[in-house]
């Protein structure tokens, strides 16, 4: 089954990284399908600290869930070898069970070395309505096509050449030097063969005797149950696809191509099938025109979050299998009817926690650990307003099966110090989410320490990087939360309306900056609040 990548938004905080593994891992447990933690942004340090205390590797990072090749139910034929016989690949194109009008062709690496249509067979046959000349079969090919049998010692001869010549039994003709001669067992037709020094006889339909062999000299013999005229098809496509497989001007696609861009060639050519290769240039299959008419859509579960602007590129082309969040339900949109849990809680962790609960399935340690640390990063020690009691009684739960301190979890979890080289860039969009109120693009990124203030000297900084973001993304207004846990306050950095962002908050801004007291939570504070500006 294709996977069901989870995810959380984009510059994910630890709740978002949290609640996509225990999702996955839920999941996992019950057997459904395949599930895949994922990730859209850079780790902050908090969250990679967490994960590697608990021993969790970082999520496979995804950038685009634009349909791809690989999402395709492309076709995979045998891929052939360039010494496969034209016979060989012409049965294969009448197999009934995997009917096919053209084959890719590899080379012993197996990379692309052309592909062969039931055209090009075709075209090759009508050839020899007229034309009997044949150029250096590989004897070996030869024999296996003909199911022969070569008698006596044939030297250093590796392929035949010659025109073709069928000879009547009990009619003796003669025949051109060097010519390859078909005729049933007939000892006359044979020594004129030999006389004529041909190339090789083909002896149909009989077995020879070791008088037939006199006088042979340099020629051939090979005896076949084929009749003549079998015979003669079956040597004409004696030889290898290579000699008549295109092998230039190739329309080629690989796994990981998008379905944009694949739709876009096969409107400027007319092949019928093109080849698929993978990251190693080999051959995997062919697509055709009618695969991309019902593309399989990747499999995708939002946590945390349901709005365009934080998710992942390219969401509209994805199927969407189930939102798992905590906060207001915005503008995704679905095609099909899927399963929406939206929660009044803390932490989409703690959504996840119950989930684990009502399914009768026990986290292992480690998970328990992780997600304790999940829903106490986000409830911000359970003083954030969105905290509930559901969450602390969760977070002790998960504490208990883990076998760890909530308060001692609690301390490493936010008494990180940032070095004073910090990347303020980075640290403003550690944890950033962007919304759309009523027409107006905001931006919010927020950092929570218990000591904030080692941030103050690098204010202006932090304010110019803002000025600067806001100018080059269009945001109506772009702000920067400093959340102490010890102090339950936040000092606000913001670029944009400042006036109006005062009065709405009762405070005054200097340099770009204001203390918000009792401030905590972006989701049910800032954003609230500011809809009132706009709504």
């Amino acid at each position: 089954m294709d996977p069901v990548y989870v995810f959380g938004h984009k510059n994910p905080d630890t709740d978002s990284i949290v609640a996509a593994i225990a999702y996955a891992s839920l999941h996992n447990a019950l057997g459904d399908r395949q599930y895949v933690a994922c990730r859209l942004g850079v780790l902050s340090d908090e969250t990679s600290r967490i994960l590697q205390r608990f021993g969790f590797e970082s999520p496979m990072r995804l950038h685009d869930v634009r349909t791809q090749v690989k999402d395709l139910a492309f076709d995979r034929p045998p891929i052939l070898s360039d010494a496969v016989t034209v016979h060989r690949a012409w049965e294969l194109m009448g197999d009934s069970e995997l009917p096919t009008a053209s084959l890719p062709i590899a080379n012993e690496e197996g990379k692309l070395f052309g592909m062969l249509t039931s055209g090009d067979i075709a075209q090759y046959d009508l050839r020899f309505v007229e034309e009997t000349l044949l150029s250096d079969v590989p004897l070996f090919n030869l024999l296996s096509c003909l199911d022969g049998q070569i008698w006596g010692d044939y030297g250093n001869v590796t392929g035949l050449s010659g025109e073709m010549c069928v000879a009547v039994p009990g009619f003796v003709q003669t025949f051109p030097e060097h010519s390859i001669v078909i005729t049933g067992r007939d000892s006359a037709v044979l020594q004129a063969a030999y006389r004529a020094k041909a190339a090789a006889v083909i002896v149909c339909g009989g077995q020879l005797q070791p008088e037939d062999m006199a006088d042979r000299g340099d020629t051939v013999v090979i005896t076949t149950p084929y009749d003549p005229y079998r015979a003669a098809r079956l040597m004409i496509q004696s030889i290898p696809v290579s000699r008549i497989a295109r092998t230039s001007d190739l329309t080629v696609f690989h796994e990981e191509d998008y379905l944009d861009t694949v739709r876009e060639a096969t409107l400027k050519s007319r092949y019928r099938s093109y080849p698929v290769l993978d990251s190693q240039e080999r051959v995997v299959g062919t697509l055709s025109r009618y695969h991309l008419l019902r593309p399989n859509r990747k499999k995708v579960v939002l946590v945390d979050h349901s709005e365009t602007a934080q998710s992942v590129d390219g969401l509209n082309e994805a199927q969407i299998m189930a939102i798992i969040d905590h906060h207001r339900l915005a503008d995704v949109e679905t095609v099909d009817p899927i399963y929406v849990r939206t929660e009044a809680v803390g932490a989409s962790t703690t959504i996840i926690a119950t989930m684990f609960q009502e399914r009768g399935i026990m986290p292992g340690q480690k998970l328990a650990g992780l997600m304790a640390a999940g829903i106490l990063s986000d409830t911000i020690l359970f003083q954030s307003p969105t905290c509930t009691e559901r969450d602390r009684i969760m977070a002790e739960r998960m504490a208990r099966l883990a076998g760890l301190s909530l308060t001692e979890l609690g301390q490493d979890i936010f008494s990180s110090t940032l070095p004073a080289d910090a990347d303020v860039k980075e640290l403003l969009f550690s944890d950033f989410k962007q919304f759309q109120i009523a027409g107006h693009s905001l931006g919010i990124g927020q950092f929570t320490s218990t000591n904030c203030e080692q941030l103050i000297p690098r204010h202006g900084e932090v304010v110019a990087i803002m000025e600067e973001e806001r100018a080059k993304h269009n945001y109506d207004m772009l702000l920067f939360m400093l959340t102490d846990v010890l102090k339950k306050s936040t000092r606000l950095l913001a670029v944009g309306d400042l006036n109006e962002l005062g009065q709405v908050f009762n405070v005054k801004f200097k340099d770009n900056a204001a203390m918000l007291p009792g401030v905590m939570s972006r989701k049910k504070q800032i954003v609230p609040t500011l809809s009132l500006i706009w709504g």
